[in-house]
This record gives C-alpha cells, sequence and structure tokens, in this order.
C-alpha cells in the first residue's frame, strides 16, 4: 500500500517517513536537532515548493513533526506559549493543503508535553494533526497514533515497537508501506531531545 508520507506520535516518541514516487532523491540531515528533508546530490533540479522543509523541531514544550513547511510556524507558536492544541491548528488551517495535483495533506505531530491540560502529572502529553480539502483534524492521543497523506488519512492507533528515536527512524523506514525514501525521528530523555535519521539508497552523499 503506498500511502504517501506519514507519521507516528506518542506521548514521548514520534516519527516521520517521507515516502515518494516522484521525489525518490532525498536525505534527512539532523541539524542540531533540527531534521531537514532535502534532495541529494544528484537530484533533479525542480521548482516544486514541497520538497525541502523542516520535519522536526525541538521547543522547550514539546518536539514538532511533519510533512512541511508548517513545521516551523507550529513550533514557534508552541515556544510563545499557545496551547498545542492551536500551536498545530492555527498554521494548520492558514496553510491548508498542499496546492499540488493531488490536494496532498499537511500532516504534523506534538510530542513530549509537560504543561498541556492533555499532560498526565507524571507523564508527557501528544497530539496529531491533519488539514485534507475536506476537514482539519487535531486530535490528542495518549497511544501510538498514525496519520499519512493518502489512504490512511485520519488518525488511527498503530502499532510501534521502538522504545527510542533510533528504534522509531529504522522501524517507519523499514515498514511495508511502499516507496520509503527517508525516515527521522525524536524521542523524549532524561536531557531533553534525541534525534536519529535513516536514509535510502537514493542518498549519495556519503554519510
Amino acid at each position: 500500500m503506498y500511502v504517501g508520507r506519514f507519521l507516528v506520535v506518542d506521548t514521548d516518541l514520534g516519527a516521520y517517513r517521507v515516502s515518494s514516487r516522484s521525489f525518490p532523491n532525498r536525505r534527512a540531515v539532523d541539524r542540531d536537532g533540527t531534521v531537514t528533508v532535502g534532495p541529494t546530490a544528484d537530484a533533479p533540479e525542480t521548482d516544486n515548493p514541497y520538497i525541502a522543509y523542516n520535519c522536526i523541531r525541538h521547543t522547550d514544550r514539546g518536539a514538532v513533526l511533519g510533512n512541511g513547511s508548517h513545521v516551523d510556524p507550529i513550533a514557534e507558536k508552541l515556544a510563545l506559549g499557545y496551547p498545542a492544541r492551536d500551536a498545530l491548528a492555527d498554521p494548520l488551517l492558514a496553510l491548508d493543503f498542499e496546492k499540488d495535483d493531488y490536494d496532498t495533506p499537511r500532516i504534523a505531530g506534538i510530542v513530549g508535553l509537560e504543561d498541556d491540560p492533555t499532560a498526565p502529572a507524571d507523564g508527557y502529553g501528544a497530539f496529531v494533526g491533519i488539514v485534507r480539502r475536506d476537514a482539519l483534524l487535531v486530535e490528542a492521543v495518549d497511544g501510538q497514533t498514525l496519520v499519512a497523506t493518502y489512504e490512511r488519512d485520519s488518525p488511527e492507533p498503530f502499532p510501534l515497537a521502538a522504545e527510542d528515536a533510533a528504534g522509531a527512524a529504522r522501524e517507519l523506514y523499514d515498514h511495508e508501506f511502499e516507496h520509503a525514501v527517508c525516515a527521522a525521528a525524536v524521542g523524549v530523555t532524561d536531557d531533553g531531545y534525541e534525534t536519529a535519521v535513516v536514509n535510502g539508497p537514493a542518498d549519495d552523499s556519503g554519510e
């Protein structure tokens, strides 16, 4: 099954995978905790605005994951003190679904929330969101939850065996959903956050 880009969030762990039939020449790069998706060195030139973006950003209130440029304003609003639901919903609504040939939805998640009403006193909270042509959905989650751009475009439970960022990135990259390109993950640790990336054979960087 081809579900396009997808993410899985839990209260203290989140992972994201790029799946693509049209633009496989991309890789994920970890830049001190901000993970960026971009073209490989030999990728064909394109003016497509949806190819490169930050897919993970940390804040002191939680970590944000997503499939496009909405990740940055979500992280900024979260850092400014917006409630997590509003930090997700406002940028998703403002930027709307991607204006490509498929009306591709924007998906996003927040993990590691401590100061949100949804977070229990002894743990973390998490949210997941999607904006499609026909709906905006933002939900608090208390277990492993998936949302994808195609086919699985409503939040649903998803079993994730991994317990850390490295394992989650690898697990999503290796999942049977078709056309894996790269994956990234973020997990809460005692020292803050850890991130991990997995790149596929189209990554010719040598790193």
